[in-house]
């Protein structure tokens, strides 16, 4: 494994992390304990440090299946990334709470479910520029970090990748940003990492096998179950995708390399991207992730970036 510098946090974190969107039941399949904690102790043996999970990975649910395995474990040795801003109702819904009171509770739910007293890295969660723009909320997280709950402050941005909130970040003292990137979907390049390169921020990048998509396990036609969220993924895009993903394969994999991990370390050979957090069903799955750190070097042609 390798590790990297996160930014003006100075945490080192492992380049392939652990993204738990999974545990909270939307990918196919729910967690035992057990099985959750074969992931996590496999993610440690291979030296991953970095856990990224959120409030609405089920209500909490990721976050208890982790703090139940912490709980067992050394607390110290891992950096945990959670996010606040919205309330699991069901399987794919939630409401947006980005209020200091309700981000409050919140912050005590999390802490109680991940069985910590601190949280190394508190994310605001895919909110909207409005719900950014509340000074109440800075001030409240503010007050959190000198307290000692939060150790560091992060951004993760929706869909829309808000470069207000980007340009912003240092001036409500989030010190890490998280994105989508991945080799179908490049945009930050353009004027999301050049603001993070400026900043000194930690860049974790989230969906870096778009969704699997970039796995090589799917072919045009393929069908999710009902409880997977790619089930509800626009079909004629998804096709495209996979189109695409065929041709990425062919042109730009080298022979001999699987291609998820290519994906992967594709996303590490940005200078502005500090991790990347891919999530995995099954310790196997951890494993393949882990041996892209293996092509995260200087010495690898760049022809790699496409």
């Amino acid at each position: 494994m390798k590790y990297r510098r996160l930014g003006k946090t100075e945490m080192k974190v492992s380049v392939i992390g652990l993204g738990t969107w999974q545990f909270g039941g939307e990918w196919g399949m729910d967690f035992s304990q057990e099985e959750a904690d074969r992931v996590l102790h496999r993610a440690k043996e291979l030296g991953i440090n970095l856990i990224d999970t959120a409030e609405c990975y089920g209500d909490h649910l990721s976050e208890q299946l982790i703090g139940n395995f912490l709980k067992k474990d050394r607390r110290e040795d891992w950096v945990v990334a959670t996010k606040f801003g919205h309330q699991f109702h069901d399987k794919f819904k939630r409401t947006d709470k980005y209020g200091a009171q309700d981000v409050q509770k919140q912050l005590e739910d999390s802490l109680r479910a991940l069985q910590t007293d601190y949280i190394d890295l508190y994310q605001f969660h895919s909110g909207p520029d409005q719900a950014f723009d509340n000074d109440d909320l800075w001030t409240y997280l503010d007050k959190q970090v000198q307290a000692g709950k939060i150790r560091y402050l992060g951004l993760s941005l929706n869909k829309q990748a808000s470069m207000h909130q980007t340009g912003s970040a240092s001036k409500v003292k989030a010190s890490t940003i998280q994105v989508v990137y991945n080799r179908l979907d490049r945009k930050p390049e353009a004027e999301v990492f050049p603001s993070c390169q400026e900043q000194d921020l930690g860049v974790l990048a989230r969906v870096p096998l778009a969704s699997g998509y970039l796995s090589g396990k799917y072919k045009p036609g393929s069908v999710f179950a009902a409880n997977d969220v790619r089930h509800n993924h626009d079909r004629e895009q998804v096709e495209q995708m996979l189109k695409e993903v065929e041709q990425i394969k062919q042109n730009e994999v080298p022979p001999g390399i699987d291609m998820a991990q290519w994906a992967l370390a594709w996303c590490l050979r940005h200078p502005a991207v500090t991790t990347v957090i891919p999530g995995c069903k099954n310790p196997a799955q951890v494993e393949a992730n882990a041996k892209a750190a293996a092509y995260v070097e200087e010495d690898h042609p760049q022809a790699w970036r496409g």
